[in-house]
């Protein structure tokens, strides 16, 4: 292709359709087509990005490599596609207008009054059309967050209708709806995708393509009804039904002839059908999963996407062990040395979640006590791993005060220390250990006979570290510190060799486990919860 082209999905009627697993199915199957693509996410919100935000209020922060803090939605990109997202994939309405307001200060618009349109407006343009340009993509899918009709999605909308309007058949615009069924009335109602697409043409964007989000099948009458009161053609009004699950939304897709319409509305040839044959082997593998793994989730975020990269990567490391893995969240802030046997009774694995803050660790500590002396199966992220560490110091060490500097200033046995290069910042955005560091692993270790390679590399978000100081007495006491970086000497990864699988790791392994190249860590990790369950 000699020109990149430029594919908007927006989103009508209520926000949590599934904008992120569409801008996914639409990539999955123009890159099964040869096609070079790339997808990014708009956030309407003036934050400059998600990493202070209350998983509550967002779900999950997801990292790039590069270390950029994003909505959770580039987790879906990535395990979709196995492209690998970078900052210039997620941007907010705070990162649009610092950059007008700093090039404002440098004196860039001397003399001219700073409106949004056209200076945010141009921002944003400049930001999508430079990332196909930069890395000369076929494709670059640009995912609106939030409603049409929501205020804060406006700049975001008209630089839309600017964009459509100068690039002609290189731009479409994919507007995914919602059909509500009534069930008192026994009717589906179209009304609400009518004045959602009469929104979007209100502020001159005329949808090519509706995929409509719905509970019931739609019938051929309704397709109709829709592509003659919304001005689309019938071919290109698609239905995306519930479906078991979020992987099976490409293949229907594709069924429907979500990817032709968009080539055909490009002028792009439409070629044969791809077979898409990993990912159906992988559906197929799936669907035969019938036996069940059970893996408890210690954490203190009672939201199933609060942990979305973990889930997923459990989820897909079952099907590749041929078990469907059934996951039970254990609020840690409920957890006590009288009732944690009730609590973690009948899991086959306990994952010891990451966080931030106060809240829930001793849960978490006596959770890590449990199954470490139980020789249960526990993998523990980020601030999973600090527990085990200090879990460890208390029990096993004997320092009772053992804690991080993180929960504990005073603590004498700071086991876990604020990392060096932190200690002087004051901001908490964007500010921590963020992206990909290399990692050694130590030859004869089990994570080294997990990866099979002594060097790799895994994303970071964390202020805090094991300290080295202490080292020598954990491995003596059986506790391995068996991964380290090379450059700062930081302890990555701990294991207890002699227990059935006992690993913590400081990075986060879930930010790079995808469908078709499931992590190794969670691959080993169900698979040695499946092998406890059978005992």
């Amino acid at each position: 292709m000699a020109e990149t082209k430029y594919i908007f999905v927006t989103g009508g009627v209520v926000s949590s359709l599934g904008k992120g697993i569409i801008s996914s199915s639409i990539g999955k199957l123009l890159q099964a087509r040869g096609y070079n693509i790339t997808i990014q996410k708009f956030d309407p919100y003036i934050n400059i990005d998600p990493g202070t935000l209350n998983p509550y209020e967002h779900g999950e922060c997801y990292v790039t490599v590069d270390g950029t803090e994003t909505d959770l939605d580039l987790g879906h990109y990535e395990r979709f596609t196995d492209i690998q997202t970078t900052r210039a994939n997620s941007l907010t309405t705070g990162r649009i207008y610092k950059a007008v307001i700093d090039k404002e200060r440098r004196g860039d618009y001397l003399g001219k009054t700073i409106q949004v349109i056209p200076h945010i407006t141009d921002e944003i343009k400049r930001n999508v059309k430079q990332l196909g340009r930069k890395h000369g993509y076929d494709f670059v899918i640009t995912e609106i967050g939030g409603t049409v009709g929501d205020i804060e999605s406006t700049p975001f909308l008209e630089a839309i209708r600017q964009l459509k309007w100068e690039l002609g058949n290189r731009a479409v615009c994919v507007h995914l709806t919602y059909i509500p069924y009534l069930k008192a009335a026994q009717e589906i109602k179209t009304k609400p995708t009518q004045h959602s697409v009469k929104e979007l043409q209100s502020i001159g964007i005329q949808p090519d393509i509706l995929v409509l989000r719905t509970e019931k099948h739609l019938s051929d009458s309704i397709l109709h009804k829709v592509s003659a009161f919304c001005n689309v053609g019938q071919d290109c009004v698609i239905q995306s039904e519930d479906q078991p699950s979020i992987y099976e939304v490409p293949v229907e897709m594709q069924k429907q002839g979500l990817d032709t319409a968009i080539l055909r509305k490009m002028g792009e040839p439409i070629g044969e059908t791809p077979t898409l044959g990993p990912w159906r082997k992988f559906l197929e593998r799936r669907t035969n999963a019938t036996s069940e793994v059970k893996i408890g989730l210690v954490g203190k975020y009672d939201l199933q996407d609060a942990y979305k990269s973990i889930r997923e990567s459990l989820s897909q490391a079952g099907t590749y062990n041929d078990h469907k893995v059934v996951l039970t969240f254990i609020n840690s802030e409920k957890i006590n040395e009288e009732n944690v046997a009730e609590k973690l009774a009948g899991q086959d694995g306990i994952m010891i979640c990451p966080g931030f803050g106060q809240r829930g660790i001793e849960g978490k500590i006596i959770a890590c006590h449990y199954t470490r002396i139980h020789n249960i199966p526990t993998f523990g992220i980020c601030l999973g791993m600090q527990m085990m560490v200090i879990e460890f110091a208390r029990n096993v060490l004997g320092y009772k005060d053992a804690n991080s500097r993180e929960m504990d200033e005073m603590t004498e046995h700071n086991v876990i220390d604020i990392m060096e290069e932190q200690k002087n910042i004051t901001n908490m955005g964007g500010t921590m250990r963020l992206g990909a560091y290399e990692c050694v692993l130590r030859q004869g270790s089990r994570v080294f006979d997990i990866y099979k390679k002594e060097h790799i590399q895994e994303r970071h978000r964390h202020r805090y570290e094991f300290n080295n100081k202490y080292q020598k007495e954990y491995e003596k006491a059986g506790m391995q510190c068996v991964g380290r970086n090379p450059e700062s000497d930081l302890v990555e990864i701990v294991e207890i060799p002699g227990l059935k699988w006992y690993i913590g790791t400081q990075f986060h392994p879930e930010y790079q486990s995808t469908v078709l190249k499931p992590h190794p860590l969670f691959m080993s990790f169900v698979k040695a919860a499946i092998e406890n369950k059978a005992k």
